[in-house]
């Protein structure tokens, strides 16, 4: 029950980095489009909704910062039995008190502050995984596209040998051809049959990593890509300037600047708090004679004077700003690898779109015109046949590897959402 009251008391300060969670009701996984996707993996992905619940519980953390040290309250009678009757308390001295730390050097402030670097940056924590989760949602959502075609093709290249069977059987039997025409022919048929096998397995495997990402692993079977692969588009290939940005390395800045705050805050250790106390004391043994006693304390560094905690935060320090460093190079690399992946992926499906597509079926029209008209052998038509589809299956990958090149070059650089 705290758990869930301190997410409502912190949530409007997590919202900037988190997205919005909208309801799948109407989502239709039949026909499932790449936004219905994204869509229920807003509101279902296990991994994101962990993210979530880190940055909550940092934002807790922050509410404990911003405390001051509890006063303490304390009660004490002593000389219990020392009146002339020796009763029962009679003549106890009692002393009611109560101690204040107050803390010196700034150390709530520096607290608060680390707290709000920390809190900044566990939220670019969680836009960085919303910007790799898009990633490795859409590939799962091109996986399963490009496992449909595949399944298609090979369907109908099935297909297509089974009427060439039966075909072959009849001019068999009318003596047009030989038996071992007929056995080549039964061969690739069966070959056929088994990339069917093989394509019904990679769409089941698509669609369970698709499922996952979404959360509807009860629906596995029934979930299917509806969307058209992305068209070839004119686009701006020059690195970002602004690499600092990127959340990753947003948040590899904000740990350094809390931890340049944590060094400051374990300087101001050296800083003495002092403690004030007032007490009343009653004694059982004169009548009014009630009193008040006012005092104060200090700590006194006489054998440690805080060396360790001021040298682990000057390591942590230093060590924040490598981790800074190794990000920006990561994000470098990372937009040099996207933009190199696209370049190559637009230029291969741009071939295989303007010419490829093109010649393979006009150059198997024409060895099925020839072999039907006996001027070409069996195993012409057999070779001609597996170059198309050969053709098409490697077409379908190069519109997978654009699509997936296209959006990890988006979110490499921080060009936003896709269209």
């Amino acid at each position: 029950m705290k758990k869930h009251l301190i997410i409502m008391m912190l949530w409007p300060s997590l919202v900037c980095a988190a997205e919005p969670l909208l309801p799948d009701g109407n989502i239709s996984l039949p026909h499932l489009t790449i936004t219905d996707a994204e869509r229920m993996w807003q509101h279902k992905n296990r991994e994101i909704q962990q993210v979530r619940d880190q940055v909550a519980g940092v934002a807790a953390d922050k509410l404990g910062a911003a405390q001051r040290p509890n006063p303490q309250l304390s009660l004490l009678s002593q000389a219990i039995g020392t009146g002339g009757n020796h009763r029962y308390l009679h003549g106890a001295d009692t002393i009611l008190r109560i101690d204040q730390p107050l803390e010196r050097g700034g150390k709530r402030d520096l607290r608060m502050r680390r707290a709000d670097f920390s809190l900044n940056a566990a939220q670019q924590d969680l836009a960085d995984s919303l910007r790799q989760g898009r990633v490795a949602l859409y590939q799962a959502y091109y996986d399963l596209e490009l496992a449909q075609e595949k399944l298609q093709i090979s369907e109908d290249n099935a297909h297509l040998f089974a009427q060439t069977v039966d075909a072959a059987k009849l001019r068999l039997n009318a003596g047009d051809i030989a038996k071992s025409e007929l056995s080549r022919i039964q061969v690739d048929a069966l070959r056929a049959e088994n990339d069917v096998r093989q394509a019904q397995n990679d769409l089941q495997q698509a669609q369970t990593s698709l499922a996952y990402q979404i959360g509807a692993e009860d629906d596995v079977q029934s979930i299917h890509a509806a969307d058209h692969w992305p068209s070839v588009e004119k686009y701006e290939l020059n690195t970002p300037d602004q690499i600092d940005q990127r959340p990753d390395v947003s948040a590899a800045k904000l740990r350094v600047q809390a931890a340049e705050t944590a060094r400051a805050l374990a300087q101001a250790l050296k800083t003495r708090d002092v403690t004030v106390s007032a007490q009343i004391e009653h004694n059982g043994n004169e009548l009014e004679s009630n009193t008040i006693g006012l005092g104060v304390s200090i700590p006194l560094f006489t054998g440690y004077e805080y060396q360790g905690e001021t040298g682990r935060a000057e390591s942590e320090f230093l060590a924040a700003q490598d981790d800074l460093e190794r990000i920006r190079a990561q994000a470098r690399t990372e937009i040099s690898r996207a933009r190199s992946d696209l370049e190559a992926a637009a230029e291969l499906l741009q071939r295989f779109d303007n010419s490829l597509l093109t010649e393979a079926a006009s150059s198997l029209n024409s060895v099925e015109f020839a072999y039907q008209h006996g001027a070409l052998s069996i195993i012409d038509l057999l070779d001609a046949r597996r170059t198309y589809k050969a053709t098409l299956l490697d077409a379908s990958n190069a519109h997978a590897n654009y699509a997936k090149a296209l959006i990890a070059w988006r979110y490499a650089n921080g060009q936003g959402e896709p269209q």
